[in-house]
């Protein structure tokens, strides 16, 4: 039987289920729409569709890293509650999506989900979460990964905070394979996790990024009473300062090293180098905190006692 768009529609509003899972659905049970529904109830789909509208924002962020060291990625999967990101089970489900994400050619996450899962092609990844969610309860979500493909020599090395709350990945460039890269990469992933700078160097800030903090430092100068009469090429020279000093603040190797304030984090760098007989430049890096940018649901626990009691 040939399966029409208002055919897929119609399921869909019937079960809130994802338009690629319905049409699948419908083609299995060749256009029969009750048998559809009980199909997509079986595999999950349906019931996990319920929790789909919760909000989730907290989970954690987990980093791996290829055995032979030329790949690595970062990901996100959220769930709704801090109780559920410290369950083995849901732990053990994001270890293995990080385990599917550092194989993929897919370029985010929602080309991801329709792949077919790793560790059973006959469901995709959409599939596959659709039945943790029925397994857990809540409302999960795979939200992003970052992937990097080592192409020179180097190291790249990961970092998790808090049990899953920060995960850095960064890759060292350097033409020595030395043991000191780790130990490098382990001290920077940290201070990226700790001071979250935005950019590498201060010749990587984009023009666009600068005017926009010049303008916001401008309009402060210019509405502080303290300024008032200042001539316009001196405050024009504090605005330039003011400048320069925040541009270090979002740079990695600009910031002062957590680890000895006295030096930079270029410093540093520069030290492990002449040990290693070698120049090190770091390549690139990215940071996920689990959460961040998303809406946090905040409830009363009593209210929400009261409402499982109900």
């Amino acid at each position: 039987m040939a399966i029409t768009a208002a055919m897929v529609k119609e399921l869909r509003e019937m079960t809130g289920v994802g338009m690629l899972d319905c049409k699948k659905a419908l083609a299995e049970k060749d256009g029969d729409m009750d048998k559809a529904v009980e199909y997509l109830r079986e595999k999950g789909l349906a019931a996990s569709q319920k929790k789909a509208g919760r909000i989730a924002a907290e989970g954690i962020v987990t980093v791996l890293v290829a055995d032979d060291n030329k790949a690595g990625v970062v990901v996100e999967v959220n769930s709704e509650t801090d109780f559920v990101a410290k369950n083995p089970v849901f732990q053990e489900y994001v270890a293995q999506v990080a385990e599917h994400a550092i194989a993929t050619d897919a370029k985010d996450a929602e080309a991801m989900l329709a792949e077919p899962w790793k560790f059973d092609t006959s469901l995709t990844v959409a599939d596959a979460l659709s039945q943790k969610v029925a397994v857990i309860g809540e409302n999960l979500q795979i939200r992003r990964f970052e992937k990097f493909e080592k192409s020179g020599s180097g190291k790249l090395v990961s970092y998790i905070h808090g049990a899953g709350r920060i995960g850095v990945l960064i890759e060292l460039a350097c033409d020595k394979e030395a043991d000191e890269l780790v130990e490098l990469g382990k001290n920077l992933a940290m201070q990226i996790a700790a001071l979250n700078p935005k950019f590498i160097a201060t010749e990587d800030v984009p023009e666009e990024f600068v005017n926009h903090e010049k303008e916001i430092l401008t309009k402060q100068a210019m509405e502080d009473p303290k300024n008032a009469g200042k001539p316009e090429n001196i405050i024009e020279k504090m605005i330039t300062g003011r400048l320069a000093k925040e541009l270090k603040e979002f740079c990695l190797i600009e910031q002062p090293y957590v680890k000895d304030g006295d030096m930079t984090v270029k410093q540093y760098i520069e030290s492990v180098a002449k040990t290693v007989g070698a120049p090190i430049k770091v390549a690139r890096f990215v940071r996920f905190e689990t959460g961040e940018g998303l809406e946090k649901k905040e409830e009363n626990f009593a209210d929400e006692v009261a409402k499982a009691m109900n």
